[in-house]
């Protein structure tokens, strides 16, 4: 599905089934780096706290991977705070929302211990993918919903054998895990009708999380360097959500709006 042309006549990159416009690959490039001083800075922060962080999950030293997990989210928040100002939005305040409740996931469970602290994560990031599912779903025209549809099915493919992969070992938290199974999926769906970054970022946090349920209800499962693996897929599926977002904002703004595209706004 496409969209108005610009006035030149090119068409624009909508969603999953992007047609590039000329220049588009370097305005797609310039999109992770932000123009404006203090989200550049953060941007920095964030990287040094993130690498810190993933050596500290390779070499196990607890203490200040705890402490910089939860760094994490409201640096990533501060970028997309400074480099979308106000009026932000709905899709900007909703990410911003969720980020939040991430954090909250990143943050509550080292409060408790045991099924409590996996519930405490399950709950903050179901609230989570709930309001990405809602800043996302004016978009849903644009998704695999509606265009490339084959891919839709492989979506609905990874989430069916990841929760019927878990389904033995999930016992008492059954229905958290299919609930959220399914709010994921459809977060990672929806997120296809921004751009490639957001569609990437679905993607990958679908992968982080199933590395999560894996470990959590599948005998057996041991993945090398499992708490390395799931920070870097997850850190990264975070920031590229947030890329999507701003490079959906950037190009509405440059651009003429669909419908869904001026509600989301």
């Amino acid at each position: 599905m496409g969209e108005p042309g610009h006035p030149d006549g090119c068409s624009r990159v909508v969603g999953h089934g992007a047609v590039l416009t000329r220049g588009a690959p370097g305005r797609y490039a310039r999109a992770m780096f932000p123009d404006r001083r203090a989200a550049r800075l953060l941007l920095g922060v964030l990287a040094v706290v993130a690498a810190v962080h993933l050596l500290t999950q390779l070499i196990g030293s607890s203490g200040l991977a705890d402490a910089t997990q939860v760094l994490l989210m409201p640096l990533l928040a501060g970028v997309l705070w400074w480099q979308a100002p106000a009026p932000r939005g709905r899709l900007v305040s909703l990410t911003l929302v969720a980020l939040g409740f991430s954090w909250l996931g990143d943050t509550a469970p080292k409060l408790a211990d045991g099924d409590p602290a996996f519930l405490l994560m399950v709950g903050f990031f179901l609230l989570a993918q709930i309001a990405y599912i809602v800043a996302f779903l004016p978009y849903r025209r644009r998704s695999v919903l509606h265009v490339n549809r084959p891919w839709l099915a492989a979506y609905v493919a990874v989430v069916a054998a990841l929760v019927a992969a878990c389904v033995g070992g999930a016992a008492d938290m059954l229905v958290p895990v299919l609930v959220y199974g399914a709010c994921l999926g459809t977060m990672a769906v929806l997120s296809t009708g921004l751009n490639p970054f957001a569609a990437a970022g679905g993607a990958i946090f679908l992968v982080s999380d199933g590395l999560i349920a894996l470990d959590a209800f599948v005998p057996g499962f041991g993945l090398p360097a499992q708490g390395f693996w799931v920070m870097a897929t997850y850190v990264g599926a975070q920031v590229l959500l947030v890329a999507g977002v701003l490079r959906e904002r950037t190009d509405a703004d440059a651009s003429p709006m669909t419908t869904d595209a001026a509600r989301a706004r």
